[in-house]
């Protein structure tokens, strides 16, 4: 286990990948997608809530970063004109099930349940952009999703009390981008 001090390099580190991103939609290069980011925001927030319920510390900062980093790059998109992606029936259609997963995950009384129900909501969120991430790998921009591993990382490292209900976002989110950059980076790893 980690010194919890360690999390305020991981909090500089994930707000330096929002940075990166933020710099790559307002040069014209990334462009993400609002269904997915939009979630992306809501979720880590609720689940960031359940978790300090549930007893979390400073270890949870990761997971509220999560959730404020997308805020921020909802934001750049919406002034930066064509910075975001067209959004499609596929893209309404996860946000909806997105959304039906928040609303049940507000309404669970069970903590555990409750941050399985937003991790759902937020790996649903996540499905237009990881199909985008595939075909389009250019409009996205890694270095976010990548920081977040490590940021995670640190943040479930010095983790004191290890209930699901503390420890499962966090985890999930290692994973879940995890799965982004191996898209992003599919056709470089491997190469025949």
């Amino acid at each position: 286990m980690l010194p919890e001090q360690f999390i305020f390099i991981a909090v500089c580190v994930s707000l330096f990948g929002d940075f990166l991103y933020i710099k790559s939609i307002i040069k014209g290069y990334a462009k993400p997608n609002l269904v997915s980011w939009l979630i992306w925001a809501l979720a880590p927030f609720l689940g960031y809530f359940f978790a300090i319920k549930a007893g979390g510390g400073l270890s949870l900062l990761p997971i509220f970063l999560a959730g404020f980093g997308p805020l921020l790059i909802i934001a750049t998109a919406l002034l930066t004109k064509n910075a975001f992606w067209k959004i499609t029936t596929f893209d309404i259609f996860c946000g909806l099930f997105s959304v039906l997963a928040l609303i049940l995950y507000v309404f669970t009384h069970n903590l555990s349940i409750s941050i399985l129900f937003a991790i759902l909501s937020d790996a649903l969120a996540g499905l237009p952009t990881y199909k985008k991430g595939w075909n389009f790998p250019e409009s996205e921009s890694s270095p976010a999703y990548s920081f977040s591993i490590f940021t995670n990382a640190i943040g479930l490292m010095i983790v004191k009390n290890w209930s699901f209900a503390i420890y499962s976002f966090g985890a999930y989110l290692i994973v879940g981008n995890l799965i982004m950059v191996l898209i992003l980076y599919r056709k470089k790893i491997f190469k025949s």
